[in-house]
């Protein structure tokens, strides 16, 4: 596995530019932005301010016109990529949590966590016992064996959060994780992502419209235009 060590994530004007000349749109204008191992912060703004394209970028699903990633202690992208191999990058230092759950419907609970450590190389009996262990940090442990068409949307979540955590990654893109969740549901779902930035060191940053959980951030970047704004949890600027 790519080792980038647990430093979080730092980006230093950011931009992405799509098209070319007079149809040229700037749908990122020299974002920053830093969020610290440990650290759930909150990402929020308008639809077509840029949240997309900015957590396409952050996790090198699309490459940006200029600024600079640094991951852990390696810079990743500074006018161009300096890592070749962008799967294993996204595979082994990048976790993703979605509004769905995007779980494999013909593999059990376990072997939905499990795959990603067996991809990267680890045994199938270490990866399963990785997966276990998490699954029990997530309150779901006892539905190891189950298939997820047997799971409520809440433990499905939860199972996710588990797969993206399985590597250990520096840093986790979760992506209106709370979106089809209640409201008892939606904050348990960010007290987990807390208490798992604290435990494994990972820096991770939520996408949100959800209005229930903006107030758990201590930390919020509000995007609009392109342009990032830090704010803290009480909507003050931090700049």
């Amino acid at each position: 596995m790519a080792e980038f060590g647990k430093k979080g994530i730092r980006i230093e004007e950011l931009t992405k530019r799509y098209g070319q000349g007079d149809t040229a749109v700037d749908a990122l204008k020299g974002v920053d932005m830093t969020v610290a191992p440990g650290e759930v912060v909150g990402l929020i703004g308008p639809s077509g301010s840029g949240k997309s394209t900015l957590l396409k970028c952050l996790g090198a699903v699309i490459e940006p016109t200029a600024g600079r990633m640094i991951l852990g202690d390696k810079i990743i992208y500074d006018r161009g990529w300096k890592i070749w191999d962008l799967r294993a990058l996204r595979r082994d230092s990048i976790g993703f949590v979605f509004q769905a759950p995007y779980l494999i419907p013909f593999l059990d609970v376990t072997d939905n966590v499990a795959l990603l450590p067996m991809l990267a190389g680890l045994s199938n009996r270490d990866s399963r016992k990785q997966a276990v262990a998490l699954l029990h940090a997530l309150d779901v442990g006892h539905r190891a064996q189950a298939m997820p068409s047997q799971l409520s949307g809440g433990e499905q979540q939860r199972v996710a959060i588990a797969r993206a955590l399985v590597n250990r990654p520096p840093v986790i893109l979760a992506d209106e994780p709370t979106a089809p969740l209640d409201s008892e549901r939606a904050l348990a779902v960010i007290r987990i992502l807390n208490q798992m930035a604290r435990q494994y060191e990972t820096a991770i940053i939520v996408v949100t419209h959800d209005e229930k959980i903006i107030p758990t951030f201590k930390r919020i970047y509000h995007i609009r235009d392109g342009r990032t704004l830090e704010e803290d949890g009480e909507g003050r600027s931090l700049e």
